[in-house]
């Protein structure tokens, strides 16, 4: 997502190995990294990228395509979410090496006729992403709806929540990132900045199960750039 953490209540992090795609070339970080809205904030990417540059000692590169709000439909091949992301992401590859896709969406199709068919219709999604950008190989994982919604009140977003597990269970190289447990700003919608860090945390706590899956499968696991495709993105 592209995250709605308020600037001013965000944490610290090393930024030093940090970069993201802004017109096409990789810059420094700085917050927001995400400026899909005059409201952005803090991102759950940001915490990923410091861990995953910790542990491996390596430059990561985030690139951002979310855009805040968006329902799945406007991701599907051909929409033009869909295709930004992937022109962003041919972009990076030319000077780097995508080594995953960071996704939380699902607050806008919550509905009664549109969470039941959330998983066909994101597993096509995703086996197009795959295709276009070669990742068949490359971790993916999604993250779970925050408990707040229910005061927001959001239907059905515990249903969205066992959707979302379903599909890391069903599909290789997926998986889920819970959200238990992490609490919102006053809107009731939005994950608070110190959610988003710890949201980030789990991500990457997710991603190393999928990695050392593939390093136990003799593939390269020295990756360094993160494709962050919120698909709220991806």
């Amino acid at each position: 997502m592209a995250g709605r953490g308020y600037l001013h209540e965000a944490h610290e992090i090393d930024t030093s190995r940090i970069y993201t795609l802004r017109s096409g070339r990789w810059q420094k970080m700085f917050r927001p990294i995400n400026p899909d809205r005059s409201f952005s904030g803090v991102s759950l990417a940001e915490s990923f990228a410091e861990a995953y540059s910790q542990k491996y000692s390596v430059d990561v590169g985030l690139i951002c395509c979310a855009d805040g709000g968006t329902r799945l439909d406007q991701w599907m091949p051909g929409e033009l979410l869909f295709d930004n992301a992937v022109n962003n992401a041919r972009l990076a590859a030319r000077t780097s090496e995508i080594a995953g896709v960071l996704w939380h969406q699902g607050e806008s199709d919550c509905s009664d006729d549109l969470y039941p068919t959330y998983q066909v219709r994101f597993e096509a999604m995703m086996q197009a992403l795959r295709q276009e950008l070669n990742l068949h190989d490359v971790p993916l994982v999604l993250g779970g709806l925050g408990e707040f919604l229910a005061f927001h009140p959001i239907p059905n977003y515990f249903h969205m929540n066992h959707v979302l597990q379903t599909i890391a269970a069903d599909n290789e190289m997926v998986g889920f990132a819970s959200a238990e447990g992490l609490t919102g700003n006053p809107d009731n919608l939005h994950f608070n900045a110190q959610s988003l860090y710890t949201f980030g945390l789990r991500y990457f706590e997710a991603f190393e199960k999928l990695n050392r899956r593939t390093d136990s499968a003799g593939r390269n696991t020295c990756k360094e750039d993160i494709l962050r495709s919120e698909m709220e993105l991806l």
